[in-house]
């Protein structure tokens, strides 16, 4: 007899992948790096979060990719976090290169070059981060997580925390673009604080 609550609970089969068998939320990020030839190479990422409280970023990619080859061979990438509104140019971003390896859509995608690193950032996002590379963590499946440092980070004047103005004010003015995995995204605007216990710390 199962412990109480257990009983609707279904078992998965972890020698598949489970993520495909339920939804869950992350952010939408385009990756920029430079190509060997000197063209932008942007690429959505849904796995990426920041990798500690200081300043480290961090996302999953695959060694077959461009974004992988170029990072390990540049040591820098740049980060932008899309608006709701932008999430066709994001989709846009995942198209296939073609048989000679280009991909003529990144051209048509609105970018702005970082300041600091060799790469673009996509307009009109929230917030731009330009990070050098610190560490490739490899052999998680097909994947690898890279892992990068803030070197400069820019957010846009309506998306900026202040005490002069509620934190669930400023999200419903400028609502967060989330994506649900696998394949469906939301416009998260309504928001509650989290009750958290007195005395909590990080």
């Amino acid at each position: 007899m199962g412990d109480k609550g257990s009983e609707n609970l279904i078992e998965l089969d972890t020698g598949e992948s489970i993520w495909e068998s339920f939804f869950t939320v992350f952010p939408l990020v385009v990756i920029g790096t430079r190509e060997a030839d000197g063209s932008d190479d942007l690429a959505p990422k849904h796995l990426a979060m920041p990798m500690s409280w200081k300043n480290h970023f961090g996302f999953v990619c695959t060694p077959r990719h461009n974004t992988y080859q170029n990072i390990q061979r540049d040591g820098e990438f740049s980060v932008t976090y899309m608006r709701p509104s932008q999430t066709v140019l994001a989709s846009l971003a995942a198209t296939p290169r073609c048989d000679d390896g280009s991909k003529p859509v990144t051209q048509a995608l609105p970018t702005f070059a970082a300041e600091k690193v060799n790469a673009s950032l996509v307009q009109d996002g929230y917030l731009f981060l330009e990070c050098e590379l610190q560490q490739i963590v490899d052999d998680l499946g097909d994947n690898s997580l890279i892992m990068g440092r803030i070197i400069a980070a820019r957010v846009a004047e309506d998306a900026l925390r202040s005490s002069e103005l509620d934190d669930e004010d400023l999200i419903y003015a400028s609502p967060l673009l989330a994506y649900l995995y696998p394949g469906r995204f939301t416009e998260i605007a309504n928001t509650n604080k989290l009750p958290f216990p007195a005395g909590f710390k990080r």
